[in-house]
């Protein structure tokens, strides 16, 4: 053959390099129907399946190994926000006041200018402590 001749491949050809999975018996029905649809049919099935069943179709992300979390520091030092003062915003300011040892008015104008930051660098044993205080005051805190 020369250059300007084109490599012709055949259907038959191509069916004779794919490879077969088995199907099992009672799918075999299923399978030969999905074979038949079109490509916008099957991404329509599929979203069918996801709204009946609650899964994803996406594929799952692998867990990091052990050698790749154990070279993570974990975060020593947070940010403690006051997103929501909450309905009970005097028990709150309360809250604020003994734990981050402020006065009334200071307590007060952080609680008030909801959502903002109630302290920087804390250490995460303190954060909590703060959080949980906050929150049971009835506020809400994100830590960051």
């Amino acid at each position: 053959m020369d250059e300007t001749t084109k490599d012709v491949v055949t259907e038959a050809e191509v069916k004779e390099t794919k490879t077969e999975a088995k199907v099992p018996a009672k799918f075999a029905k299923i399978v030969e129907e999905i074979e038949k649809m079109s490509v916008l049919e099957l991404n329509e099935l599929v979203k069918v399946f996801e709204e009946k069943f609650d899964v994803s179709a996406t594929a799952v992300a692998a867990p990091a190994s052990a050698e790749a979390t154990a070279g993570k520091e974990e975060k020593s030092t947070f940010t403690v926000e006051l997103t929501d003062s909450g309905a009970t915003k005097i028990a709150v300011i309360k809250a604020v006041k003994e734990v981050l040892v402020l006065g009334l008015k200071d307590a007060k104008d952080k609680v008030d200018a909801a959502p903002t930051v109630l302290a920087e660098n804390m250490k995460k044993e303190d954060a909590e402590s703060l959080k949980k205080a906050v929150e049971a005051a009835g506020g809400k805190v994100t830590l960051k």
